[in-house]
Formats: C-alpha cells, sequence, structure tokens
C-alpha cells in the first residue's frame, strides 16, 4: 500500500512539475488555470494540450503548449523558424472564425520558455484518435486509447471538414497547406475542427472569381516543423511547385483513406528523397490498384478515388463533397441540423423536435450524451421551446448514468423545475416531468429532490388544471417509496388532502382518495389515525365513488399488517362514521354490502380484543382476591377502607341489574360504611369462596344442552328470586331507615310460575329468547358453587327495598346459608330462567315481553355482549331494558332511577359476595 501511495505522489509530482515548467511565467497562466495533459497535436504533434479553466468565470478551455526545449538540438537561426512558423500558424487561426475552425478563447502568448494560447475545450486530435500517440502522457489515457470510431462521427466528422474547406476556399479565399490528421482537432462535444495554418496560402488576388496562389517550393534542408506533411501533400505541391484549392481536396481524400485504414495514409514517403518518392507516387496513382481502397465504404469509394486523382481538375471542390450521397445518413444530417440550429425559427425547431426523439435510440451514446445534449440544453433559455426539448433530455437521462446525469443534465434542469411562465409552457413542463418522476427521484441527488423536485410535485397538486392534478395524484404512489418520510408527512399529504377538500372536480376527489389509500403503507400507524382517518370525515360530497374511496381507506388501514385500528378508535370514531356513511341513499346493493363486510371485520375483532382484555381483567381481579383473602389482615384493612367508586355496583351488575325498577324511596345522606360479619362468619365466606374458586379451576363453564326442570319446587327454584332475596338482606344490613313513597299504581312486577315444566320462553322485542346469559356476572363468575340457586316465590310486585331498611333488627346472615348450603343439588345453567306466567293473568311484563302461550319450550343461552363481557340476569341485566316501557314514579333529585343512592359499603360487599 505504501509503494502504491509513493508511486501515485510521484506521478503527481512529476505532472506538477511538467506543467509547472511547461508554462511557468508564460502571461496565459494570468487568466487561466493549467490542468492535466490530456492530448498533443499540430504540425509534427509539437502542442501539447492541457485542460483548463478561466479564473474570473469559471468557463472551460483547452491550453495549447509549445514548450521550446523541443527545439534545443537545432541552430538558432533554425529555432527561429520554428517558433515564428508556430506563431504564424497561431495568428492565422485567432484572425479566423467559422463554426468548423477551433475557436481561440485567448491568443497566443510567449514567454522565455513557452508558447501558449487557449481554445474552447478540446478531448484529443484525429491523429491521437488514430493511434498516433506522439507528445502524449505516459502512460497514455485511457479515454484516447480506447477510443473508437462510430460510423456517424466519421460521416459527420468528414462533412466538417469538408464543410471547413469549403469555408476557406470560397469565402476566404485560401488553401491550408497542411491538412491532415495532426491539425483536426476533435473538441470536447465530438466536433471536428480545423488548425494549422501555419503554411496557409492566401490568394493573390481575392476579389478576382479565379483566385490565384503561390507555391513555395519544397525545402529538404529545413526542420520539419518548417515544412508541412509530405504524407498528405498533393504531387503537383512537389513535382510542379503549384498550389490550389484542389491541393487541399487531395489531402482530404488522404484523410479518407487513413480513417478507414487505423491512420495509414495512401503512400509511405522517404523524407530524405522526397522527389523520388513523389514521382513514383504519381505512377501508382495513374494507376491505382483496387485494393487500395478496398475498405472505404463503397457508396464513397468512387469520390475518395476522384479525390487522389493526378489531375487538379478532376477532383471535385470542397462544395459539391458536402453534397455527396455518402453524407445523407440519418444522423450526420440530425447532427448537422444541430449546428444550424442558431438559424431557424420557433416553428421550425418545434418540428424537428418533435421528431428527434425517433432519432436518438439509432444514435451512439457518446453521440448523444456530448454532441447533441449540449445543443438541446442550451435551448432551455427559450420558455416557449422547453415542452419540445423537455421530453428529449429525459429520453438522454434515462441511457445516462447517475454521475453523467448528476454532471451533465442536472444543472441545466434546476431552472425548468422552477419555471412557471408562461403558464401553458409551465403546464405542459409538469405533465412532462411527472411522466417522469421515477427517473428524476432515481437519478436526482436527495437534495435537489428536496428543492426542486418536490416543490414542483406541490405546485402541480395546487395547478388550476385537473388534468395535471388528476396526473399528478396517479403518478405519486409510483414513486412514493423514493419520497423521505419527513417530506411526505409534513409536505404530500397535507397537500393531497387539501387538493381533496378544496376541489369541484369529483375525478380530482376520488383520485385524492386512492392515493392516499395506495401511499397509507409508508406511513406509520399514528399518523394514520391521528392525520388520515379524521380527515375522512370532513370530506362534504357523499358520492358513492367518494363513499367507497373512504370505505377503502378504512379497509386498508384496518387490514393492513403494520397498521391497523386500535378498538378505542373503532369503537369511538371509526364505526360510528361508516355506519352512517353504509346507509346513504347513493349507495347500491353492492356497495352496501361492501360497507358490511368491512363493518363486520371491524366488530369481530373489537369483540375479540376486548373480550381478551376483560377475560386477563379477571383473572388478575381473582388473583388479587385469593391473595386478600388468605391474608386475614389486608382483608380486615380492606374492610375499614373508604369506597374507592361510586360505580362498582354498575360496573359488576349492569347500570339496569343494580337499579331495576324505581321505587320512588330516598335515603338518607349518611349510611352505613360496612356490614358486621363475625368472625365465624368471615371464616366460612372464606371457605366457601376458596372452594369455589377451586372448582372453577376444574370445571370450566361450558354450553350444556337443555334438560327439562324437575317439577319440585323445593328444589328447583327461580334465580331472580334468590338474587332479589340477596338484594333484600344487603340492603336490610346497609341502606339507612327512609320512609317509602306510596307505590305508583301499576307498577308492578311480572309473575313468574315455579310449578311444572318451564314455559315458553320470554321475549324482550330485540332477543328472540330471553333467558340466562351463557355467563354469570359482569365479571364473569361461574355458577359452580352448590346451593348457589336457588327457587324463586311469586311475586305480584316491586320489592320494598325501602321498608325493609326501616328495620332496626340485627343482620340476619341466614341468606348466606341459603346461597353457600352445600347439601343442596346443583342445578344447571340452562335450566335456570323465568317461567311462563299464568293465562289470563294481568301482568304489565307478560303483556309488554312474554306471548300468550302456554307451550312447553326449553330455554336458550343468550349469546354475549360485543365484547365479550355478560352483563347479568334476567329482566334486570338486559341490555336492550328500557325503563320508559314501564309506569315510573317522578325520580327524587340527586338521585339514581330505583330512588337509591350509591353506598360505597353495598359496592365493596357485593364484590365480596359476587366477584
Amino acid at each position: 500500500m505504501e509503494s502504491m501511495l509513493n508511486k501515485l505522489k510521484s506521478t503527481v509530482t512529476k505532472v506538477t512539475a511538467d506543467v509547472t515548467s511547461a508554462v511557468m511565467g508564460n502571461p496565459v497562466t494570468r487568466e487561466f488555470e493549467v490542468g492535466r495533459h490530456i492530448a498533443s497535436g499540430g504540425p509534427g504533434m509539437c502542442w501539447r494540450i492541457y485542460n483548463g479553466t478561466k479564473k474570473s468565470t469559471k468557463q472551460e478551455v483547452a491550453v495549447f503548449v509549445f514548450d521550446k526545449k523541443v527545439v534545443d538540438k537545432y541552430q538558432r537561426f533554425e529555432k527561429e523558424q520554428i517558433i515564428d512558423s508556430l506563431k504564424r500558424g497561431v495568428q492565422q487561426l485567432t484572425r479566423l472564425r467559422h463554426p468548423r475552425l477551433l475557436t481561440v478563447q485567448h491568443p497566443l502568448e510567449e514567454s522565455r520558455d513557452c508558447l501558449a494560447f487557449c481554445t474552447e475545450p478540446v478531448f484529443a486530435s484525429l491523429s491521437n484518435v488514430l493511434g498516433q500517440w506522439d507528445n502524449l502522457p505516459s502512460p497514455v489515457p485511457n479515454d484516447i486509447k480506447d477510443y473508437k470510431l462510430y460510423d456517424v462521427e466519421t460521416k459527420y466528422g468528414l462533412l466538417q471538414i469538408s464543410e471547413g474547406l469549403a469555408f476557406l476556399h470560397s469565402g476566404v479565399k485560401m488553401v491550408h497547406g497542411n491538412l491532415c490528421p495532426q491539425n483536426i482537432i476533435i473538441n470536447k462535444s465530438g466536433a471536428w475542427k480545423i488548425m494549422g495554418f501555419d503554411f496557409s496560402i492566401s490568394s493573390t488576388n481575392p476579389s478576382d472569381a479565379e483566385p490565384k496562389y503561390t507555391c513555395k517550393e519544397w525545402e529538404p534542408n529545413l526542420p520539419p516543423l518548417c515544412l508541412p506533411n509530405p504524407e498528405y501533400l498533393a504531387p503537383e505541391y512537389i513535382l510542379s511547385v503549384s498550389c490550389d484549392s484542389a491541393s487541399d481536396m487531395y489531402s482530404l481524400g488522404v484523410i479518407f483513406h487513413a480513417i478507414f485504414n487505423e491512420g495509414k495514409p495512401v503512400f509511405q514517403v522517404n523524407k530524405h528523397d522526397i522527389f523520388k518518392s513523389f514521382s513514383r507516387q504519381l505512377d501508382q496513382l495513374s494507376s491505382m490498384s483496387p485494393t487500395v481502397l478496398n475498405k472505404i465504404p463503397e457508396e464513397v469509394r468512387e469520390h475518395v478515388k476522384m479525390l487522389l486523382s493526378v489531375t487538379p481538375n478532376v477532383r471535385p471542390d470542397a462544395d459539391q463533397m458536402t453534397k455527396i450521397p455518402f453524407f445523407d445518413d440519418v444522423g450526420a444530417v440530425t447532427l448537422q441540423y444541430f449546428d444550424s440550429l442558431f438559424q431557424r425559427d420557433n416553428l421550425q425547431k418545434s418540428q424537428f423536435f418533435k421528431g428527434l426523439p425517433k432519432v436518438l435510440p439509432k444514435l451512439p451514446k457518446r453521440v448523444v450524451v456530448y454532441r447533441i445534449l449540449p445543443a438541446l440544453t442550451s435551448e432551455f433559455i427559450n420558455p416557449d421551446m422547453v415542452p419540445f426539448v423537455l421530453p428529449n433530455v429525459l429520453l438522454i437521462a434515462e441511457e445516462c448514468t447517475k454521475d453523467e446525469y448528476v454532471r451533465l443534465i442536472m444543472p441545466d434542469l434546476t431552472p425548468v423545475f422552477k419555471q412557471q411562465e408562461p403558464v401553458q409552457a409551465s403546464n405542459m413542463i409538469l405533465l412532462i416531468f411527472l411522466q417522469k418522476m421515477d427517473l428524476l427521484l432515481t437519478k436526482t441527488p436527495a437534495e435537489d429532490i428536496k428543492n426542486s423536485v418536490l416543490p414542483m410535485v406541490y405546485r402541480a397538486l395546487e395547478a388550476p388544471s385537473v388534468q395535471i392534478q388528476e396526473l399528478c395524484l396517479n403518478i405519486i404512489p409510483t414513486f412514493a417509496n423514493l419520497i423521505d418520510y419527513p417530506s411526505m408527512k409534513n409536505s404530500l399529504i397535507p397537500k393531497v388532502k387539501s387538493a381533496c377538500l378544496q376541489t369541484s372536480s369529483l375525478a380530482v376527489r376520488v383520485n385524492s382518495l386512492v392515493c392516499l389509500g395506495k401511499i397509507l403503507e409508508y406511513l406509520d400507524k399514528w399518523y394514520v389515525l391521528d392525520e388520515i382517518l379524521p380527515f375522512l370525515q370532513q370530506i362534504p360530497s357523499k358520492e358513492p365513488a367518494v363513499l367507497m374511496g373512504i370505505l377503502g381507506i378504512y379497509k386498508c388501514t384496518f387490514s393492513h399488517k403494520k397498521l391497523g385500528i386500535t378498538k378505542e378508535n373503532l369503537a369511538s370514531k371509526s364505526l360510528p362514521h361508516l355506519i352512517s356513511l353504509s346507509i346513504d341513499n347513493n349507495l347500491n346493493l353492492n356497495q352496501f354490502n361492501s360497507f358490511m363486510v368491512v363493518i363486520r371485520e371491524m366488530l369481530t375483532r373489537m369483540e375479540s380484543e376486548h373480550k381478551t382484555k376483560l377475560e386477563q381483567l379477571h383473572i388478575m381481579q381473582e388473583q388479587q382476591r385469593s391473595m386478600n383473602i388468605s391474608n386475614p389482615a389486608n382483608q380486615s384493612e380492606e374492610t375499614k377502607s373508604p369506597p374507592t367508586s361510586s360505580n362498582q355496583i354498575e360496573d359488576i351488575f349492569g347500570s339496569s341489574g343494580v337499579n331495576g325498577k324505581e321505587n320512588g324511596s330516598a335515603t338518607t345522606a349518611s349510611q352505613p360504611n360496612r356490614m358486621s360479619l363475625t368472625l365465624e362468619e368471615k371464616q366460612r365466606l372464606a371457605k366457601e369462596q376458596e372452594q369455589a374458586a377451586k372448582l372453577r379451576k376444574q370445571q370450566p363453564l361450558a354450553p350444556e344442552s337443555v334438560k327439562p326442570a324437575a317439577n319440585n319446587n323445593s328444589q328447583t327454584k327461580d334465580l331472580t328470586s334468590s338474587l332479589l332475596n340477596n338484594m333484600t338482606s344487603l340492603n336490610n344490613l346497609s341502606l339507612a331507615n327512609t320512609p317509602r313513597p306510596t307505590p305508583v299504581q301499576g307498577s308492578t312486577m311480572p309473575h313468574f310460575i315455579s310449578s311444572g315444566p318451564m314455559a315458553a320462553p320470554v321475549s324482550n322485542g330485540f332477543n328472540p329468547n330471553m333467558g340466562f346469559q351463557a355467563g354469570v356476572m359482569g365479571m364473569g363468575m361461574r355458577p359452580t358453587t352448590p346451593g348457589l340457586y336457588g327457587g324463586m316465590a311469586s311475586t305480584t310486585s316491586t320489592p320494598n327495598f325501602g321498608a325493609l331498611s326501616q328495620t332496626n333488627k340485627a343482620p340476619n346472615m341466614s341468606v348466606l346459608d341459603s346461597l353457600f348450603t352445600s347439601s343442596k343439588p346443583k342445578v344447571t345453567l340452562n335450566q335456570l330462567g323465568p317461567t311462563a306466567t299464568t293465562p289470563g293473568t294481568n301482568s304489565t311484563w307478560g303483556n309488554q315481553f312474554t306471548p300468550a302461550q302456554n307451550a312447553q319450550t326449553q330455554m336458550q343461552a343468550v349469546p354475549a355482549g360485543m365484547g365479550g363481557m355478560v352483563t347479568g340476569f334476567g329482566m334486570q341485566a338486559n341490555p336492550f331494558f328500557s325503563p320508559q316501557n314501564f309506569s315510573q314514579p317522578v325520580p327524587t333529585p340527586n338521585m339514581n332511577q330505583s330512588g337509591m343512592k350509591q353506598s360505597g359499603s353495598v359496592n365493596n360487599d357485593l364484590k365480596d359476595l359476587f366477584g
């Protein structure tokens, strides 16, 4: 590793030293930064080419440097001749301006050690590309070593040279005099440019129609840098010391041959005996073998043969060469049109850009990226042309690497993202960008996405055009995974919601909902619950498509593994909203069924989750109660503790099970805190509860088949009577002496006949068979204690709890004996229930709920409630029971429906008895 670093260090040091020594002290360095050595060119490949930048504008340039050390081997006057020849060529090039000539950015500067001038950015000379690597850095750069000319590059390059010659011959009346691959430069964009005017010859009579050129005689004793390249010179130049524009056309013919023959000219020239070599060459040209031109394309072979003719008049001129069929290639014509684009009006340009996408796939990537792309991006300054240019630029971007996209395309696209004028063009630009959004988000850096791309998307969501909004909403889900979460949560989602609420277009509103539904998976659960679901309730319209979109979002959220809806949200927000929407008159049958399917799924899950929670809570309470019973000290302390809640009785029995019917009596504010139990009675109570807990663990409650009840009234009693007796006893202990108001006429309880088999089941108008529910009590207590269910005597009126509370007798604990006596046989749950009333009896209960029939039926267990929680026994625990169905006394202020204040001690005692 250290050796590699040392080698790299030495290479960098050497390159830096070469550059420094080459241009040190030259005035060019005052304005330009000189970079690395990239190529070579010019007469004898004497010019080193460096990349560079202008210090003031950071504009990229190429710096041509001639090191005077190269000519140290020559005599002084020879050195001066070489320097003068090179200076003359650069000065001539600086004066000439044409697209086919190399553009000089800074004129020639001379210092003690070198000559230097700056031009447009350069890739290499044609000679470098054809394999002549003289005066190149070592090792040879890979981009030059691996460079291969494509056919379109060759054709268009030769066409450019022909056009350059046509300009020199017709426009300037000048002969180049040394046209060869060394003097043809390929710029950064791939265009071929002419340089090397060291031996150019101007016409002696430029105003005449037929220009005349004076040719210098060949002097073999001069240094090679003072003479043109003889391998590309026309024979008449040497043999007859004459030249004209046709001499350059001969040189063009040799260039044709060299390009298609790996850089080799038609003939090799012996520079020491040049006259003899040219004489022999003249004979070979007169009788040229077909094999000489066999590698040249057939469609141009005859034209090349004419260019290499011994007779100058036979050679076609430069203008004729530009029109040969060989250059009618679609790629060459396309490139030629780009070069003349500045001459076209907007209509011509728009027509050309519309057809360009069909041509781009046929061209090599290097030509498209480095030749066509710069011409396209230069049109971004014309706002009216952007909609026509942009599709082509994005088409090119698809074929570029991310590095090429960031370096070559993104800087020009950034202003286009923000373009808003003219409006029509701006709308078209938005449509084009939205269609290529996946490309933009894939290749654009994150910072540019945040600063340029996403603001453009937000602008599209707020566009006045419905078409743009629809397209934007349809496309957003396709690239949502590429948007960072903060941008989506804080910017994108609010814009979508705003578009949905503010639009007057049904299509935009529906597409907004569809868009939200598709991107839910990229959001977190709580954001959806807090922001998305409440937003659905704000949507004003009730069209079927909108309602189904709302349903879709609920369904996606509810069923998605990552998201889900909590049971609290289901119960309080989601289900009420969906139920209200489901009965909208605009929905058809299938749409209504879709709503009901989702609603049922939500109800089922809510029931399951809440039931599980209550079961777990019950187990914890049982464990805590067992611990309290096993520790009498804790239990004694508990009896002294004040009540924790006035609603505990309702929690255990349900509100209707505790309140029952109002008796119109009022209680005093002061009531005993707990009922007094002897130590012996407490121990017996704890023993009975412990036995009941064991039985519950061993024999879980399960539905049993219904069997006819026995006729023995003393063995099978109605549970309701037992419960009422228990309540009477407890109230006797806990209620204060309060006078009971006279009962209102008609306030009676239904008759329960205990003799004989069970009659028809009671109906309350909601549940088809209203019996005792499968579970016991609100806290899930199971009927496993022997003797728990005693019979209930027939009653005709509401028990007078107020009257019971007036007695001052000692507490009667016989109720505990009736509850926990083990001598009585067990009665199955399904055998318990209210019996039918005697036909003809005038009973408010019977008239309200019970059908008038004597058929004996078996009691059915009522299914559990929504949350899996059983609410209680009989009429008083029915969740659908409505006290308004009966004549009730006017309740006393600050009293509950039964006319009794809630007592904390009663609550605690009931919890001790029934869990």
